[in-house]
């Protein structure tokens, strides 16, 4: 059983807080009061962390409680097992992390934000590994691309989509990165993807439906956006200084009215 054994209310409000909403078993009680026979793990604060002799003790952090119920609640399970985190990838990549084969987080953010949300997760997790799909190809290979000290998977997401009932609207990127984190697939350090001409065309399309100018950045810049070195307001912001730089230059001297 898990024992929350703290002094320190946002600690104990917050893992409280998580715990309920995972549905977990656990009781509570005061940190210096006896543990309960049937205590397997006790989550408490930094200041208690030595206080309980032999049973297994997690520290949670009241800025990220989280983590600590996950570490608690693998603790209760017996779990040697790791971390898998699974991307269904695209403009907004849906994220879920699973441990044990339970899911204990889902995101979904965009592209600029997925790598940093997936180094989070994998920092202190077990044996981590990161199943990212691979449809939406220039995305997942920015994904690919900027992952590292990390084992990565590049998994077949044929028939990861589920069908979505009333009500499930806008989840389909999420429900798919469940079921890639549950694919195994052929690991990648790498990928490289040239751009087609479509993809490099819809990257120009979707400049120009960005742009307040309505301008298309050129294909030099719709190529380091494939290539993920750059965002698509970055190239319309680099794009536009160029374009403003030419103008400038043609100006005949004297043209400021000095």
């Amino acid at each position: 059983m898990i024992v929350v054994a703290t002094s320190d209310f946002e600690v104990y409000h917050g893992v409280v807080n998580e715990l309920r909403d995972r549905g977990a078993t656990f009781t509570t009680v005061e940190p210096d009061e006896e543990l309960p026979e049937r205590a397997t793990v006790v989550v408490t604060d930094g200041s208690h962390a030595d206080a309980f002799g032999g049973v297994p003790t997690i520290v949670a952090d009241p800025d990220d409680p989280r983590r600590g119920v996950d570490r608690a609640l693998s603790s209760v399970r017996g779990d040697a097992g790791r971390t898998v985190i699974g991307v269904d990838p695209g403009r907004k990549p849906g994220i879920a992390v699973l441990n044990v084969g339970t899911v204990v987080a889902v995101f979904q953010v965009p592209l600029a934000d997925a790598v940093g949300v997936i180094e989070r997760e994998v920092r202190e997790a077990t044996d981590p590994v990161v199943r990212i799909g691979d449809g939406s190809r220039l995305q997942s290979a920015t994904l690919v691309n900027d992952l590292e000290d990390v084992r990565v998977e590049l998994v077949d997401e044929t028939g990861t989509t589920p069908y979505l009932g009333t009500g499930a609207r806008g989840m389909e990127d999420v429900l798919a990165a469940v079921n890639i984190a549950r694919l195994e697939g052929e690991v990648v350090e790498s990928r490289e993807i040239e751009p087609t001409k479509g993809e490099l065309q819809l990257i120009k399309d979707r400049s120009r439906e960005r742009s307040d100018e309505n301008r298309a950045i050129d294909e030099l810049l719709a190529r380091r956006v494939a290539a993920g070195e750059l965002t698509v307001d970055e190239a319309l912001a680099e794009h536009r200084g160029r374009e403003d730089g030419d103008d400038r230059r043609d100006e005949p001297d004297g043209a400021d009215g000095s």
